[in-house]
């Protein structure tokens, strides 16, 4: 059996002997490889194909459905789209040992020795560039299941490091109990790691505030005002209280009161305090609605959403059933991406599986109007037994269509870094600087002696593939108008010294999309 390290050069080991070195000791710890890893993010260039036959609408289109390698997709993603994705819902293989993901072209079992690693490095290269997608208040949220929820939690953690752990939210997938598992216990639940910066929360039910006694004051709800402690551990919130104006005493529950004597007697003097008719029954507080520091309450760790079946329903109503395994509901989505997106925000799904994520964002659009933006990214997950199989043209891409959405359809291909300069293709080119620059994206017009895009008022983009007098002169008319530009070319400094002028600037293609592809490698 041959060493897997005769293949690195020296150089190369002493790298991989200080790297672990470096590392502490502590915490999560997995078989990994940091030069196969340098290797995979560094060995070529991700460009993307757009397949008109297969996209959903007419341009400009806003939605994406990138069918490929989400590993080389979100490389990609990450040269046009940094800083630019506000939340990220993702359902990854649960590494359940049943050959739910593949690592290197092979499926993982549950008789691999590196099972866990595998999946560990598989996630960890993932989410290490979802990060750099995230906008500074952006969220990402992780579907997992029992097998590697812990594992799962120390990556995100070690990962999103700087951002907050939200929480870790419960969702209960099914009604009845499964008598099939040999521990006895039937596992009803699924989880869903938070990760960010703060969730909308709940809106307060502003229905439960009324106004009986027409208080100046506004609408009220009453309160309870019983306390948690017991007297040995708060004595100084354990009294009698007395109405004043009765001279009815009420004694104090078994757990004392809220608030200490002094701020209740301010309540009782404010008349915010509700006496009951009777001594055996509570005193309550009025808490006005205006009041309330803000008008939404914390958004509940327990997720009140469908169960898995109702996922199976959704793929039937658009005849897809038995075409996905264990889709989820879309309404689990929702309720998540709702407590992060405003109405014109971009949501990211690198594991889109059945397109659930389109169908929920399309479902948010549609009750507020608003216009939040999907990229969904899909595999094929084609095997030697299955070689034409292909969930992302055949599940996703229908089912987004037939529930109503438009999408560019792209596909991912890799280019040798060293052939980029004779590979490239001017279509992938303009594909590439329109999602840098704007929302939208429009086919690549081979008739045209150059293309252009108003990504802002007064400012253009422009891809000029080939200097010839005629596009000149017409990119200076446009110009003329008083317009900015950014000019794309593959000779800038001959086109700065033909048009030299001011509000223009001038980038090296493909020479600028390398760079910007490799800035996060080298981060």
């Amino acid at each position: 059996m041959a060493d897997k390290y005769e293949k690195y050069s020296k150089e190369e080991l002493v790298r991989l002997l200080r790297e672990r070195d470096r590392k502490p000791r502590f915490g999560l710890v997995w078989e990994r490889d940091e030069i196969d890893h340098d290797k995979s993010v560094n060995g070529d260039f991700v460009a993307l194909d757009f397949q008109k036959e297969l996209s959903c609408g007419d341009a400009p289109y806003r939605n994406l459905l990138i069918e490929g390698d989400n590993f080389d997709a979100l490389r990609y993603l990450r040269m046009t789209h940094a800083g630019k994705i506000k939340c990220i819902y993702i359902d990854p293989p649960y590494n359940t040992g049943n050959k739910d993901f593949i690592y290197n072209d092979r499926f993982v079992d549950k008789d691999d020795l590196y099972r866990h690693s595998k999946w560990l490095e598989y996630m960890y290269r993932r989410l290490e560039i979802a990060r750099d997608l995230l906008t500074e208040d952006g969220v990402i949220f992780v579907s997992i299941g029992e097998d590697e929820i812990h594992e799962l939690g120390l990556l995100m953690e070690h990962v999103f490091a700087g951002l907050q752990k939200i929480g870790t939210f419960v969702w209960r997938t099914r009604q009845s109990a499964d008598s099939r598992n040999q521990t006895g216990a039937s596992i009803d639940h699924e989880y869903v790691l938070c990760f960010g910066q703060r969730l909308k929360g709940t809106p307060i039910d502003e229905d439960k505030f009324s106004n009986p006694d027409s208080d100046p004051r506004g609408a009220w709800r009453s309160a309870d005002m019983t306390g948690l402690a017991t007297k040995d551990k708060r004595p100084n919130l354990h009294y009698d209280l007395k109405n004043e104006e009765t001279g009815e005493i009420y004694l104090c529950p078994p757990k004392g009161w809220r608030y200490e004597p002094k701020t209740m007697q301010k309540l009782i003097k404010e008349k915010r305090v509700l006496w009951p008719a009777n001594t055996d029954g509570r005193p309550r507080l009025k808490k006005f609605l205006k009041e309330l520091k803000s008008n939404r309450k914390g958004f509940s760790s327990i997720l009140d959403v469908p169960l898995t079946a109702e996922g199976g329903k959704e793929l039937a109503e658009v005849d897809l059933r038995n075409q996905f395994s264990f889709p989820k509901p879309s309404g689990l989505i929702k309720e998540l991406v709702g407590q992060v997106c405003e109405p014109n925000d971009i949501v990211l799904d690198f594991f889109a599986g059945s397109g659930t994520t389109a169908k929920a964002v399309l479902d948010l659009n549609g009750e507020d109007e608003g216009t939040r933006r999907f990229i969904l990214v899909s595999s094929t997950e084609a095997t030697g037994e299955e070689p034409d199989k292909n969930i992302c043209r055949d599940v996703c891409a229908k089912r987004i269509e037939r529930t109503g959405g438009d999408f560019a359809y792209l596909r991912a291909r890799r280019i040798p870094i060293e052939t980029i300069f004779t590979k490239i293709q001017h279509d992938q080119v303009w594909l590439a600087l329109q999602l840098i620059h704007s929302d939208t994206i429009s086919p690549y017009q081979k008739g045209d002696a150059f293309q252009v895009q108003e990504v802002e008022k007064d400012k253009l983009v422009i891809y000029l593939p080939k200097m010839t007098d005629a596009a000149l002169n017409d990119i200076k008319k446009k110009i003329n108008k008083g317009k900015e530009a950014v000019i794309y070319s593959w000779q800038p400094a001959l086109l700065k010294e033909r048009l030299g002028k001011s509000g223009i600037t001038y980038e090296p293609i493909p020479q600028f999309l390398v760079d910007r592809f490799g800035a996060g490698a080298k981060k």
